[in-house]
């Protein structure tokens, strides 16, 4: 449920914004690599603008992830330490229960008098 209200509180809004984006926004723009010749046609690609503004979009979204993932590397790094240091001591406690009997002794199940 939560979900679906996700989906339409923000990712079609921001769909149907990225959709008007790259129609308006379909001219063919220059991009040129070398500063000191710009028109070298070797170094230009033209493409549509929004193609540009997805791929800053994607990079952004990348390195943003990334940078996310190795500031959080110590923690998963605890994390692990964690789950290795309770499953020895599960091992360790159950190796160490005293065996429990199978049969209860008759003394305990005999009502007193």
């Amino acid at each position: 449920m939560i979900k679906r209200i996700v989906t339409i509180i923000v990712i079609i809004p921001v769909a149907i914004v990225l959709i008007a984006l790259a129609v308006a926004n379909r001219g063919f723009v220059p991009f040129t690599l070398d500063p000191f010749n710009p028109g070298n046609p070797g170094l230009t690609l033209s493409l549509p603008l929004f193609v540009y503004l997805f791929l800053a979009l994607l990079l952004g979204v990348l390195i943003g992830s990334a940078a996310t993932w190795l500031r959080q590397g110590r923690y998963r790094k605890r994390a692990r330490m964690n789950a290795d240091e309770a499953r020895t001591l599960r091992e360790e406690a159950a190796r160490a229960k005293p065996p429990v009997p199978s049969t209860p002794s008759r003394a305990l199940s005999e009502p007193a008098n």
